[in-house]
């Protein structure tokens, strides 16, 4: 797969996805600086998490990388692996319970925290995994840009739901011990092993829309696929 490098293109800026994240930042940062005013800051390796979550974000969604993810079936993997998987592990290993104190206190945040149950949390995402998989919407992401930023929120949002009910700051049920958090990791990886078998073994393409792109590659549709596949599962056996 030899392609010259003026095809890599540039990265891409798309405000509607953008603004999410940046104003999540914001907000840390406020919340941070007025913890700190009161003599209880947030520990900088929080921070630092923290940061490095909105940065992969940030990344996934501007770099080349969302360039060659309209053209790539694999390319597309990775950025959502990047953003909703990374991004939302570190986002939440920055998050304290007196960062999110003020949200708790809401009333919109106490009818949502059911969210953050370990079965709903995972249940939520393995469901978005897979729905935005099938072939319909996801070439539907790849054509609307309303439909990818939606996709790319849902994934994030789910992605953090999941990795909040393992590793977050919030109370979590009693009998989600260190047995259970390992059960729900296993459960976990085997949803995206599962997903990405799928992708490796499939002799049918699930995403013609991608056929041009693939051919300015010189790559097959099924080897694309098949990469897609291979990436995702490196990707979570290296977190698992």
């Amino acid at each position: 797969m030899i392609v010259p490098i003026a095809h890599v293109g540039g990265g891409v800026v798309e405000p509607l996805q953008l603004l999410p994240p940046l104003a999540a930042l914001g907000a840390y940062a406020l919340r941070a600086r007025t913890l700190a005013r009161e003599g209880r800051p947030v520990p900088t390796a929080r921070s630092a998490c923290f940061a490095l979550g909105i940065a992969l974000i940030i990344a996934g969604l501007t770099t080349p990388v969302a360039h060659i993810a309209d053209e790539l079936v694999f390319a597309h993997m990775a950025q959502h692996l990047l953003m909703a998987d990374l991004g939302a592990l570190f986002l939440v290993l920055g998050l304290t319970g007196p960062l999110l104190q003020p949200l708790l206190a809401t009333r919109l945040a106490h009818s949502l925290r059911v969210l953050a149950h370990p079965v709903v949390a995972f249940g939520l995402w393995a469901l978005d995994l897979f729905v935005w998989h099938l072939p319909a919407l996801y070439e539907a992401s790849v054509t609307s840009a309303p439909v990818h930023a939606l996709q790319h929120t849902t994934f994030v949002f789910f992605g953090i739901g999941m990795w909040l009910a393992l590793l977050g700051p919030l109370p979590q049920p009693e009998w989600f011990g260190n047995g259970a958090k390992l059960l729900y990791i296993v459960g976990v990886r085997l949803t995206g092993a599962l997903l990405a078998n799928i992708f490796i073994w499939s002799e049918s393409v699930f995403y013609p829309v991608y056929r041009s792109g693939q051919a300015e590659w010189g790559v097959s549709a099924l080897e694309d696929q098949g990469i897609a596949g291979t990436i995702m599962m490196l990707e979570g056996s290296i977190v698992t």
